[in-house]
């Protein structure tokens, strides 16, 4: 059997430092902040009071008021992300295009906390009643069927959680299924909502989120001596992955293309990555093993990182074992230091991110790092403050989440 090229063809972002693709990338490249004071509620009593909200989101600018009614926030996201990378691809404008043969794998770590809390939390059981859309709202996979049904695809559709590691996995198993032929085309991405009192509550009980309220901006620090924590996020990214002979009649464009996805388990913890980074290394391994790629062919990684104590440190272990000396030569970057964590998100978001930056030859800079964790190698090429300039010709993605799951996806710049 011949496996098929998969590239990607389309591109769409909400986040909190912009609402779409390229206002994200020009305040990703610049080092602008999305975090402050929660605004979502009333955080005064909180331990932590800031978080990586989305600004100025209208759904009315897609959906009318009787729609938006039925979704939860992190599927209002899903369908702006989605409806923009559809329209960057020019999917729908091509006229063979057979709907059968498209298909939507959208994920979410958290789905509808919002509305579980909205319409749980005040349950009588004297007088019970509930929204009639509490389930539809709720539900992980409904985005994947709300975005379906707004453009008629009716290929493959669910839904994968896997914590902070599940958009990452949409990619993935998108790119596994256009190889095999089972679609000609996949909207693939994640979107998260998880800003509520719940939410912010029960990570920082974790001592997983920053505490360092009196200057938001500089609370998202990877790999600094005094991180404390992740900085929540929200919002959403979607990527059109589509198979390469597809795209070519189409006369799409073509940002780049896809050639190894690798998985693993930490088998370790619940919350803690394993120290050595053993899980991170197996699947930054597979990704290279499947695209036939030496790791000394490698140009940039895009790190978790999400600026835990515990977190930097095991990915750094992992890079450290797999790749050697050749690290050094490796521009490593964290989008996390500007968008905070956007959760089950992420991995969508700092895809388009790894994807522009082999487009673009830029890579985007890492802020707040100030005195750099002393159990790190100094001489690691991390582009601090100032985006760096280099031709990448095969780039990593790495998403990892609590469970201990792990997902690296390998990116190579497009070539005919």
């Amino acid at each position: 059997m011949t496996l098929r090229r998969v590239v990607i063809t389309g591109l769409g972002a909400l986040t909190p430092i912009g609402n779409d693709v390229n206002t994200y990338w020009q305040h990703l490249l610049s080092g602008v902040s999305g975090a402050g004071i929660i605004t979502h509620f009333d955080p005064t009593n909180f331990k932590t009071k800031i978080a990586c909200e989305v600004k100025n989101f209208d759904i009315f600018q897609y959906v009318d008021k009787k729609d938006a009614r039925k979704m939860d926030l992190f599927t209002q996201y899903a369908v702006a992300a989605s409806d923009e990378a559809i329209a960057d691809a020019k999917l729908d404008d091509y006229t063979d295009l057979d709907k059968t043969r498209v298909g939507v794998i959208f994920s979410s770590g958290m789905g509808g906390c919002t509305t579980f809390y909205q319409e749980a939390s005040p349950l009588n059981p004297e007088d019970p009643k509930i929204s009639p859309y509490f389930i539809t709202k709720v539900i992980a996979d409904i985005s994947s069927g709300h975005i379906a049904i707004r453009h008629g695809y009716m290929g493959l559709n669910y839904s994968i959680s896997s914590a902070c590691a599940s958009s990452a996995n949409a990619l993935a198993d998108a790119f596994t299924y256009i190889r095999l032929g089972k679609a000609d085309a996949i909207v693939a991405g994640g979107s998260e909502a998880p800003i509520n009192m719940p939410g912010i509550t029960s990570f920082s009980v974790t001592r997983a989120l920053s505490t360092r309220n009196d200057d938001p901006a500089a609370a998202s620090r990877p790999f600094d001596r005094d991180r404390d924590g992740f900085v929540m996020g929200e919002g959403a990214g979607a990527l059109i992955l589509e198979e390469l002979e597809h795209a070519k009649r189409r006369g799409a464009k073509i940002y780049a293309e896809i050639i190894g996805a690798g998985m693993s388990a930490d088998a370790y913890h619940i919350t803690l990555p394993h120290p050595e980074g053993i899980g991170a290394r197996y699947s930054m391994q597979q990704a290279l093993e499947e695209g036939g790629i030496a790791t000394t062919e490698i140009d940039h990684i895009n790190m978790h990182a999400t600026s835990t104590p515990a977190g930097d440190l095991s990915e750094t272990n992992a890079l450290q074992s797999l790749f050697g000396e050749h690290l050094h030569h490796i521009i490593l970057t964290a989008n996390k230091s500007v968008t905070g964590h956007l959760m089950g998100a992420s991995g969508a978001i700092e895809a388009i991110a790894t994807t522009l930056s082999i487009r673009h030859s830029i890579v985007p800079p890492i802020i707040n790092l100030e005195h750099l964790d002393e159990r790190i190698d100094p001489d690691l090429w991390l582009p601090l403050n100032t985006p760096q300039e280099k031709d990448i010709r095969y780039a990593i993605s790495n998403s990892f989440g609590f469970g201990g799951h792990n997902t690296s996806i390998l990116f190579k710049k497009y070539e005919a």
